[in-house]
């Protein structure tokens, strides 16, 4: 195997002695993602609406669809009150959440990701309605006794299937934490409370992002160029991290994280605490050598201000990966073209799980920007299984995210057929150039294929209730299958299928994924006890009340379970938009990374294109959804219930060198 060290001057011979063109033959799905975009103009084809749905062809068929689920909703919940408790008592609820969550789900899209402004206030404008409505009926009692009913009738329970029963349990458990055991004028202030809590919510994350002003006279003259100008302030709305000058990223740090006075107003899932308690023991001492590797590097560097800080740890972690290993992304992009990451996915899914991608070209008005691509997911012998639209191009007020959103669920229907799941990839990617295909960074390449782990969760899901589809599941559960991609994502075997340049065609050479994987390593410790630290941060904000600023428990926690100082006047966790829709819950990246390791060890490692272990994967985990307690998944796939010690070892088996690695 060839040095790391040498990899820059063994790749700049490769291409000089690469004497003729190599013709890179894609297939149609990885040539429709490395092809450019070319504006098709119709005027006699029809305008279908957004997604297909006829009434968003304007910005004003939000009105519509909205009054059309809350007339369907109260038939419904007409029915299910008038009714028998039974197995259509589930059926009927699970009609009602998919009414709503249909429409929704896909205005929750539309709000962040829609180019045009009309659309995006009307589809917030529905989110809220429908999100008031929600509360509303989670604190309705004549529903939630026609569900009582149905529990509390152990006869009945008892012909109920073991998925209808636990969806019976979840809508159940939704009334619970709504308040409906308490009295009508508290339900009231409940629901009050709740909306004022979206709205609330709504606000922390979106001034979670915005950035903060400085006027301009307040930073030396020599950085000011680093940050954008407005005006005689200085906008600064993220912390530069990647930046060589130790000044920009403290200056960063300092006025992105000050306080924003605002966002700072402000049943415990079992085991939670005990992940980052444990964690903390076993990754401590090894965070505390990476950390010092830092310092030392920062010492060489800048002998005269060595000290390191919060602002340090992203820069310097990539500086001691760099320095040790070589590691520079732009060697890499050139082999990372986003139609071969995408062929390299088709291939995976096909040989693994029997599924592979079909191009389709949308039909006028279905999307929301010319350069969405839309792909059929269709199995080998049962056919059609849905859709996702991939949104991966950067443009203009677009959150610059990856993340992946339902836009409806699988479920069977009353006819029989069954509802294919439709969802949303956004990523923000290069556009590509004339001559030039958008080319990914190995950190870009991973995340598309962690976002399209839960792609393909929604996609194989086959639940019979669309509330518990695909990525509908338990928290600590649903980042599992997207953390799992990582894994294959860096395995030679798998990446050696599609990591091919995209002017020679020569393949990545093996040495480079080596040594990618191995610098990754180096400071793993340190980024897993950031988590660690972000776990228990989120443990102590929504457990006891604390009697002290959120600052002040950010300082205790941070010089406890960190190893760095906290940095005066700065709120980092005003920042943190995860303490929004994940309270109390962020321990899940932990154990969801823990449960993928083990399956990785476990099931895939010695061949990770076995398709007998991806069909037991399907079969016992992703078909679920959140049909299924997660800890009886988990043990499908492993042959036993694995204890928490096993999770955290599973953490920290991942910053040790592996006995077999590729």
């Amino acid at each position: 195997m060839l040095a790391c060290n040498r990899l820059a001057s063994i790749i700049k011979h490769t291409r000089i002695s690469t004497l003729t063109r190599y013709v890179t033959t894609w297939s149609p799905v990885g040539a429709a993602f490395n092809a450019r975009h070319h504006k098709r103009l119709d005027l006699s084809e029809q305008n279908v609406g957004l997604f297909g749905v006829p009434e968003l062809c304007t910005q004003a068929g939000f009105a519509v669809v909205e009054d059309r689920a809350l007339k369907e909703t109260e038939q419904l919940v007409n029915r299910v009150c008038c009714g028998p408790p039974g197995a259509t008592t589930v059926e009927t609820f699970d009609q009602l959440s998919d009414s709503l969550c249909k429409v929704a789900d896909l205005a929750d899209f539309v709000k962040v990701a829609h180019p045009d402004p009309a659309f995006r206030e009307a589809a917030e404008r529905t989110c809220v309605n429908i999100g008031t409505v929600v509360e509303k009926l989670n604190t309705n009692v004549e529903l939630s006794k026609s569900l009582r009913d149905l529990l509390d009738n152990k006869k009945v329970l008892a012909t109920l299937d073991p998925e209808t029963r636990r969806v019976a349990e979840l809508f159940m458990f939704d009334f619970e934490i709504s308040g409906i055991h308490l009295d009508e004028k508290k339900r009231r202030k409940a629901v009050s409370l709740n909306v004022n809590l979206l709205d609330l919510s709504n606000e922390f994350l979106m001034g979670s992002h915005q950035p903060n002003k400085i006027e301009k006279h307040v930073l030396p003259d020599h950085i000011r160029h680093c940050f954008t100008i407005d005006g005689n302030c200085i906008q600064i709305g993220g912390l530069h991290a990647d930046s060589p000058n130790d000044l920009v990223r403290e200056a960063a740090y300092k006025i992105f994280l000050y306080p924003i006075p605002k966002l700072d107003d402000g049943q415990k899932p079992r085991n939670c605490d005990e992940i980052p308690q444990i964690a903390d023991g076993k990754t401590l001492r090894q965070n505390n050598e990476r950390l010092q590797t830092m310092r030392n590097l920062k010492t060489r560097v800048n002998p005269r201000n060595a000290e390191l800080m919060p602002w340090d740890h992203p820069y310097f972690s990539g500086a001691v990966r760099a320095e040790r290993y070589n590691i520079d992304p732009s060697l890499y992009s050139p082999y990372f073209s986003l139609g071969a990451c995408m062929e390299g996915l088709n291939n995976l899914f096909s040989q693994l799980l029997g599924v592979a991608f079909q191009d389709e070209h949308p039909k006028a008005g279905e999307v929301w920007s010319e350069d969405v691509r839309k792909l059929a997911v269709v199995h080998e012998t049962e056919g059609l299984l849905g859709y996702i639209y991939c949104d991966f191009f950067h443009r203009p007020d677009k959150p610059h995210q990856d993340c992946h959103f339902t836009i409806r669920g699988g479920r069977l229907k009353e006819n029989g057929e069954y509802q294919l799941p439709v969802v949303v990839l956004m990523l923000s990617l290069p556009h590509p150039s004339k001559n030039t295909p958008t080319l990914l960074t190995p950190a870009m390449m991973e995340n598309l294929f962690h976002e399209m782990g839960h792609a393909m969760h929604s996609m194989l899901g086959r639940t019979r209730y669309q509330h518990v589809t695909g990525t509908r599941c338990s928290t600590d559960f649903a980042e599992v299958p997207s953390i799992l991609m990582e894994y294959f994502a860096t395995d030679y075997r798998v990446v050696s299928q599609f990591a091919r340049h995209y002017q020679t065609g020569q393949p990545l050479p093996e040495s480079m994924v080596s040594c990618l994987c191995e610098s990754k390593r180096v400071c793993g410790a340190a980024d897993t006890q950031l988590q660690v630290f972000y776990a228990a941060l989120d443990q102590v904000y929504h457990g006891k009340p604390q009697n002290q600023s959120s600052t002040k428990i950010l300082q205790e926690i941070q010089e406890r379970f960190y190893g760095l100082p906290y940095v005066p006047n700065t709120a980092w966790q005003l920042r943190f938009s995860h303490l929004i829709g994940y309270g109390a819950k962020y321990y899940s990246y932990l154990m969801s990374r823990a449960v993928a390791s083990m399956l990785w060890r476990q099931c895939f490692l010695k061949d990770p294109f076995d398709r007998d272990m991806g069909e037991r994967y399907r079969r016992e985990m992703l078909s679920h959804g959140g049909a299924r307690e997660p800890m009886l998944m988990v043990k499908g796939m492993l042959q036993r219930s694995p204890t928490i010690e096993d999770f955290v070892d599973a953490l920290v088996s991942d910053l040790n060198p592996p006995s077999q690695h590729l």
